[in-house]
């Protein structure tokens, strides 16, 4: 992987390589994209949209779904499409690099959307949304937002809830910037009576190097994050401190940047493994969930079973978070978990530990899929807009449909299959395998591993973008998308290390 001390040669060569990929492999795509459109025209319009909008209580409502540019985002659009509803798409276009998103068969109509900016603030994107939303007439707005903009969806849902009579799911400012900064949602999860890993909040080398001399004996080990969004500092913050020795140690510390402006935090290191969760929490219930291992890039995806120990446990968990966070608390909920496992007389006990929230959708979303998916999902959102959610006669779905959970809490179907991004898996399990065992750095079985992976994903998983009735966004993503956003780096000489097709983040360096 490159990194900022890369040559610059070598970040050229690696977009070169990326836009040539995307040329080579655009004639299988395009017949891919035309084959789809031939399966449509002779199956048809969806089943289950068909089927929604011959329901004699069903009325349709408009729904607001921003970040449609990501898998996320497109996939709650979709969601509201299957179930017979008029979805209004937005999202920024930075560069005016037009997002795949906009192109989907749900979106009735698109809008580009101002991104903030520290010139202008939040006022020209709330500004937008309003707008969106009063001229469309929009009943609810689905916020879907990027790390970047949480603080200002918070913003704009105060000011809607102001002057419209849209509802939203989105958490308020306070709330939105309590649970987005780590060490503030530390506190405030400890304040709540939940668990929470041992965190302290650094501003100076010298304070993290005294937390660091206090641990016990060396056996106390602790994990360094940025607060805030920063890209170029994210690969330090997998080290574990402190390290063998002192010098090293310091040696460490001292190409940090840490400042009362860039404060970071050291969190107690939890030996275990990670998890991550989405939850949709209407009024303090939780409507919707799912559990799912967790990495540092998340691009593949499969559900815990509904019935795992570890699922019940993080359920649980985000249920008493919720219940305890006071009334009105109301947007998406998703929490990085650490779950330890720890030998006693005659088992083994696992234990969890709520390391990071983000207080917005999280991608495993699109393991909600099919049409039962689709039900689930906007049965929970559309809770919001009445409390009787089985009244026919008020926008909910009329389906005969029940959730595919227990009780009031939806979950993925059993047979949900596992998620992946054609994009990444190309490169990260085929391409980059085949010139590491050309350059001996892997052996035989090692890349036959990896090939054998990518069979078996698109074999038997889902690809995140692509559906056979809505292609062209899957299309545009892989041969438009990306590799303007490749061309421009080459343009600019931008320098990145990794990239989410998913989010379509890019991760500079």
């Amino acid at each position: 992987m490159l990194d900022a001390d890369s040559s610059e040669l070598l970040h050229f060569a690696q977009n070169v390589c990326l836009i040539l990929l995307s040329v080579v492999l655009l004639p299988l795509s395009t017949a891919i994209l035309f084959l789809s459109y031939a399966v449509r025209l002779f199956f048809g319009e969806n089943a289950s949209r068909q089927r929604s909008q011959r329901s004699p209580n069903f009325q349709p409502k408009t729904i607001l779904v921003t970040g449609v540019g990501m898998a996320k985002g497109l996939r709650i659009a979709r969601a509201f499409y299957q179930t017979g509803h008029r979805v209004i798409g937005a999202d920024f276009e930075p560069n005016s690099i037009l997002v795949s998103g906009r192109f989907s068969r749900a979106i009735d109509k698109f809008y580009r959307v101002s991104k903030p900016s520290p010139q202008h603030g939040a006022a020209r994107y709330v500004r937008d949304l309003v707008y969106i939303v009063e001229k469309e007439e929009v009943d609810l707005w689905v916020s879907c937002s990027g790390v970047a903009s949480a603080a200002e969806d918070g913003q704009a849902m105060e000011l809607l809830g102001r002057k419209t009579n849209c509802k939203s799911i989105q958490f308020d400012v306070k709330t939105t910037e309590t649970l987005h900064e780590k060490d503030r949602f530390i506190e405030y999860t400890k304040s709540l009576g939940l668990p929470v890993p041992e965190t302290h909040q650094v501003v100076s080398r010298t304070a993290v190097l005294n937390v660091l001399n206090e641990a016990i004996d060396g056996k106390k080990k602790y994990i360094m994050k940025t607060i805030g969004v920063d890209d170029a500092s994210r690969a330090s913050t997998a080290i574990v401190l402190p390290k063998r020795t002192l010098s090293q140690t310091y040696g460490h510390v001292s190409k940090l940047s840490i400042s009362k402006s860039t404060p970071w935090v050291l969190q107690q290191y939890i030996k275990g493994e990670e998890y991550c969760t989405h939850s949709i929490v209407i009024d303090n219930k939780v409507k919707l969930f799912v559990a799912c291992p967790s990495s540092d890039l998340l691009m593949h995806y499969q559900a815990l079973p509904q019935e795992s120990g570890l699922s019940k446990a993080m359920l649980h968990f985000t249920e008493e978070f919720a219940h305890r966070s006071g009334s009105g608390f109301t947007g998406h909920l998703s929490f990085d978990f650490m779950v330890e496992e720890k030998v006693t007389e005659g088992c083994v006990q696992k234990n969890i530990y709520p390391i990071e929230c983000n207080p917005r959708a999280h991608t495993a979303v699109a393991l909600f899929s099919g049409t039962q998916g689709s039900v689930d999902m906007v049965k929970a959102y559309m809770s919001v807009l009445d409390s009787s959610p089985t009244s026919g006669s008020n926008g909910h779905l009329d389906l005969s449909y029940t959730l595919s959970g227990t009780g009031s809490v939806a979950y993925p179907l059993p047979t949900a299959p596992g998620y992946y991004w054609m994009g990444h898996d190309i490169v990260t399990l085929v391409l980059h395998p085949l010139l590491r065992i050309l350059t001996f750095r892997i052996g035989f079985w090692s890349f036959i591993h990896h090939v054998t992976t990518f069979v078996n994903h698109v074999l038997f998983w889902k690809e995140g973008t692509y559906e056979v009735w809505d292609p062209l966004p899957w299309w545009w993503l892989y041969h438009v998308y990306w590799p303007r956003q490749f061309w421009a780096c080459l343009r600019t000489g931008k320098k990145w290390i990794r990239v989410n097709v998913s989010t379509t983040k890019i991760f500079g360096c």
